[in-house]
Formats: structure tokens, sequence, C-alpha cells
């Protein structure tokens, strides 16, 4: 048996693919990850930003769909954390508080439909994106 880790096989990759190393993805992980960077809007912008970071180099149709995941979900997340906060003042908070929500269920509305779009190995475009990170 071997000392390092990383000499046996069924570390090497496991069910997300071949996650730690440098090697391209296959077709199907870098559609799986291009998937995973859209259905993240449910949770904000962090999820997507993380997937760019990390997997840009490693497939196109990643690098392609988590950039436009992440510009789509970065200014509804950035309006969500400002209502939130706005709805911490008295007798108007609640009002901030349903538009909060509003955005947020907006946000995982259209992350899901364009996960859905992009596991199918679609290409997605938002409608309304200000895609800033060229």
């Amino acid at each position: 048996m071997s000392q390092n880790w990383q000499d046996e096989p069924e570390h090497r990759s496991g069910h997300l693919g071949n996650v730690g190393g440098t090697e391209p993805f296959t077709s199907s992980e870098d559609r799986q990850w291009a998937t995973i960077a859209h259905f993240g809007g449910i949770l904000g912008c962090i999820p997507s930003l993380l997937v760019y970071l990390a997997f840009r180099n490693r497939g196109p149709f990643t690098a392609q769909e988590s950039k436009e995941a992440l510009n789509f979900t970065l200014p509804p997340t950035l309006a969500a954390l400002a209502l939130n906060l706005l709805a911490l003042i008295p007798v108007v908070g609640s009002f901030f508080a349903v538009l909060a929500t509003l955005v947020w269920l907006a946000l995982a509305i259209m992350s899901v439909s364009a996960g859905i779009e992009v596991n199918r190995g679609q290409p997605f475009r938002y409608r309304y994106n200000l895609r800033w990170i060229k």
C-alpha cells in the first residue's frame, strides 16, 4: 500500500469528478460545474463566484456559464443585502423585508430555470444582466 493518498486510484476522482486537479474537464464535468454555478444562484453570488474562480481554466463551458451566473447574481445579492439591512428600520422595515424576499424569489426562479437549460448542454443568457465581469 502506498504512503501517498494521491497514488490511490479511488482518491483521484469522486462523484463530483476530478475536482482537485488541473487537467481539463470532460464534457460532462464541464456541464456539471456550469449547472452548479447557475443552481448556486439560490444562495446568492458566492457559489457562482467560487465556481468561476476555481474552475474557469478547466472548461470553456464552465468559464462561460459561471461568469454569466456571477454577473447575473451579483447585483440582486447586493440589493437583497441592502434591503435586509433596511428591514431593521422600525415601522418601514417589514416593507423592505418583503422586497428582499421578492428579490431572492426572483433570483432563485431565474437561477433554477437557467440551471435546467445549462444542464441540457445549452448556453444560457439572462435577459437582464449587467455583465460587469468580462
